[in-house]
C-alpha cells in the first residue's frame, strides 16, 4: 500500500489517526500520575515517553493540545511541578486502557480502573503501586510546538524505583522481566520479549553482513 500526502490528508479521522500512531512502532506503555492543588488523584496512560538526555537525566512526553480545554495531567503537573511516570505490567493493559477515557473531574481514574494510588519518598504526586517500575519527576521546561499546538513536557528524574534483580552489571534494564507492556497505534498492546543484546558499536567491530 502506498498512501501520499493528499491520501492521508483525504483518509477519515479515526482510520488516518491509526495510521500515523502505529508507523512508528511499539512505544512504552506509561502510566503518568498527578495531583490536584486540592489532593485530587490523576492518572493517565501515555505512549509518548521518550529519553531525552542522562545528564541530567530529562524525560519528555507529548501533551494533545491545552489551548481550548486544558486537561487535568497539564493542569496539575503547570501547579505543582511533579509527577509520576509508571510503567504499565502486561498483566494490566486493559485497566490502564480505559483511564483515557474522559472521566469527570471528581471521578478517580486509579479507583475507577483498579490501581493503587502510592506516595513515596514525600513526594507530591502519586506513583501507581501495581507498576514495577516507577519514576518521579519535576518539570523543567515545556515546548509548545507550533505546528500542530501539542505541547513537549521535559521533567528531570528524582526518583527511580525499581526490582534489583531486573538490572544487569553495566546497567541494562531487562524490561521482560519488568513485564512492561508495548503500544502500537493508540489501542493495541504488546508483551516484550529480550532477544539479544550487543556490546557498544565500534566501527572495527561491526561484522561482515554480506
Amino acid at each position: 500500500m502506498y498512501l501520499s500526502k493528499s491520501d492521508i490528508e483525504q483518509t477519515e479521522r479515526i482510520k488516518r489517526l491509526n495510521i500515523i500512531n502505529a508507523v512508528t512502532g511499539i512505544k512504552p506503555a506509561n502510566l503518568i500520575g498527578t495531583r490536584s492543588e486540592d489532593g485530587e488523584a490523576n492518572v493517565a496512560i501515555f505512549s509518548s515517553v521518550v529519553h531525552l538526555g542522562s545528564d541530567p537525566a530529562l524525560l519528555g512526553f507529548v501533551l494533545r493540545p491545552q489551548h481550548e480545554k486544558p486537561r487535568d495531567t497539564y493542569i496539575n503537573i503547570k501547579s505543582s511541578g511533579a509527577y509520576t511516570i509508571n510503567h504499565v505490567p502486561i498483566s494490566l493493559i486493559e485497566n490502564a486502557h480505559f483511564t483515557s477515557a474522559k472521566f469527570p473531574k471528581k471521578i478517580s481514574e486509579f479507583e475507577r480502573c483498579g490501581f493503587t494510588e502510592e506516595y513515596l519518598f514525600d513526594f507530591h504526586a502519586p506513583f501507581v503501586k501495581e507498576s514495577y517500575l516507577k519514576i518521579g519527576l519535576e518539570l523543567v521546561e515545556e515546548i509548545p510546538i507550533s505546528s500542530n499546538r501539542t505541547i513537549m513536557m521535559i521533567g528531570q528524574i528524582v526518583h527511580l524505583e525499581f526490582p534489583d534483580e531486573v538490572m544487569g552489571e553495566h546497567g541494562h534494564l531487562d524490561l521482560e522481566k519488568l513485564e512492561t507492556a508495548g503500544i502500537s497505534g493508540v489501542d493495541s498492546y504488546y508483551q516484550l520479549r529480550k532477544k539479544d543484546q550487543f556490546p557498544y558499536a565500534h566501527v572495527k567491530d561491526v561484522p561482515d553482513f554480506k
